[in-house]
């Protein structure tokens, strides 16, 4: 549920943190390089893949190897984008535009959010120290079910995942796409996203697909210790949002504000 992603990134010793990087795995070996080629190319001519042969993972992968030129290293992250069927999730008569890196309209002005951006905060939430130590994001709260789309990609890297939408019409459409695509593992409620759900709680990874003045301090709470939270935040100048990085210490909690981003305003109640 975002637009376009603006600088500053967060610094660069954070995302020299990769998992990818720690394994130790030779990057060549997870390249495919005619995707590659054909995604620089898309970029030099600033024209994206036609959407034809949507079924098929050829298309898929040209978006992760877009995903990789633009700096995205995480592999977990690359591998759940290259199997969840992103068109599955939007209106056919957007289906051809779903590869491409951009949000597409969901209905009751609400968005999915473009690839690189669900990309980047995934990435952001698997570096943190207990995602990292176990390989997976653990028991996840998320914040903005929307169309179930981020939600499918979640759930290739979770143990479980509690996903709160306040938009009723939204919440049965995601259940139906998750249905559809045989996702589990995923308890779908909807509600108030700004109290969070600490009867599931405690949550290794929080990530919040809408922004609001600034953190819930419900979420940070139902937070567990060792866990990571990422979500849209105003900037501490007031000058629209940014995203925001919380670690949960025994001692309190740790935050990193990080690049501009502009996402669909937080709520709070239901409709």
């Amino acid at each position: 549920m975002s637009d376009t992603p603006r600088k500053p990134r967060f610094p660069a010793s954070l995302a020299a943190l990769s998992p990818a990087a720690s394994a130790g795995k030779p990057q060549a070996t997870l390249r495919p390089q005619r995707h590659l080629a054909e995604a620089a190319a898309d970029a030099r001519r600033q024209v994206q893949p036609s959407g034809i042969g949507l079924d098929g993972a050829g298309v898929r992968q040209r978006m992760v190897a877009r995903l990789r030129l633009e700096g995205i290293n995480c592999e977990p992250v690359l591998k759940a984008m290259s199997e969840v069927p992103r068109h599955r999730f939007v209106d056919s008569a957007l289906a051809i535009q779903a590869y491409e890196d951009t949000s597409l309209p969901i209905g009751l002005g609400q968005t999915i959010s473009k690839p690189s951006v669900v990309a980047r905060m995934l990435e952001w939430l698997f570096l943190g120290e207990r995602a990292k130590a176990s390989g997976h994001l653990g028991h996840v709260l998320e914040i903005g079910t929307g169309c179930g789309y981020q939600t499918a990609v979640l759930a290739t890297m979770s143990r479980k995942i509690v996903s709160i939408e306040r938009l009723q019409a939204l919440h049965q459409q995601a259940q139906q796409h998750l249905d559809q695509q045989q996702v589990r593992g995923v308890h779908l409620l909807w509600g108030d996203g700004m109290q969070g759900h600490a009867a599931l709680g405690p949550y290794d990874s929080i990530i919040s697909a809408a922004g609001g003045e600034d953190i819930p301090q419900a979420w940070l709470q139902q937070l567990a210790v060792g866990g990571r939270l990422v979500a849209p935040a105003r900037a501490s100048d007031g000058r629209g949002q940014v995203l925001v990085v919380v670690d949960r210490l025994v001692d309190g909690w740790r935050r990193i504000s990080g690049e501009a981003v502009q996402f669909v305003p937080l709520k709070s109640g239901t409709d």
